[in-house]
């Protein structure tokens, strides 16, 4: 989504940022949407340039910093209603996922009660703006029910994955890249070692640390799916 009137967007296209919504609230009386925005810049000069452009934009209501870590921060804010934002709410629509800006542009989870619902409010943004469907899915009762059970497995997964070093990440990327794990493998640990420049016991204990956190993360979500 292309919006000519959100701060985000605007600070997103002309500073490198990227703006991720974590909490929200929509508030009918003032017509605005109150967030909690998570902020990543590149370095700490280009996050204070974009922290200051977007206080001072005319949509921003309400600016209140509550932490800054090296190229990252964390908004309180309140943003004027946006053009595309009014159409979805009228045409009943809410939000149902995070929002990220980036480069210009911004990424929507939306939902509808009705796929009329849906098609009106579609044919309703055409007029003033540009966006892409990534995709459109009709989500029933055990779908939903699905969703919200499974939030902490999937949760337990992404932290396994965060638990990864950035050399442990990078080799078993390159590893399932070249096909390492393929049958029969397409690579060796000695292939490995000559891509990273290092032994071929170093590729393996790398492989072995990261596969470990992974399936370690993943048997821990086993167990929980079968209380």
């Amino acid at each position: 989504m292309i919006q000519y009137d959100c701060p985000y967007i605007d600070i997103s296209d002309d500073y490198g940022s990227t703006f991720t919504g974590v909490h929200w609230n929509f508030n009918t009386e003032r017509s605005a949407l109150e967030s909690r925005v998570l902020v990543k810049s590149t370095g700490k000069e280009g996050l204070h340039d974009a922290l200051q452009a977007l206080r001072d934009h005319p949509q921003m209501n309400q600016y209140d910093l509550l932490s800054v870590n090296s190229d990252r921060a964390i908004l309180r804010n309140t943003v004027t209603e946006t053009t595309a934002m009014e159409t979805i709410r009228n045409h009943g629509g809410y939000l149902t996922g995070p929002f990220e800006a980036d480069n210009g542009s911004e990424v929507w989870n939306v939902g509808f009660d009705s796929t009329e619902d849906a098609d009106a409010a579609l044919f309703a943004l055409e007029r003033e703006n540009e966006f892409t469907i990534e995709s459109r899915d009709r989500l029933s009762v055990d779908d939903f029910l699905d969703l919200v059970q499974n939030v902490g497995s999937a949760k337990q997964l992404l932290d396994g994955c965060r638990n990864l070093t950035h050399v442990e990440r990078s080799t078993l990327q390159q590893a399932h890249a070249e096909g390492y794990f393929d049958t029969p493998r397409d690579a060796t640990l000695s292939t490995l070692a000559d891509e990273f420049d290092v032994s071929c016991s170093a590729v393996s204990k790398n492989l072995r640390r990261g596969q470990n956190k992974l399936i370690g993360s993943a048997i821990e979500v086993f167990e929980d799916q079968k209380q």
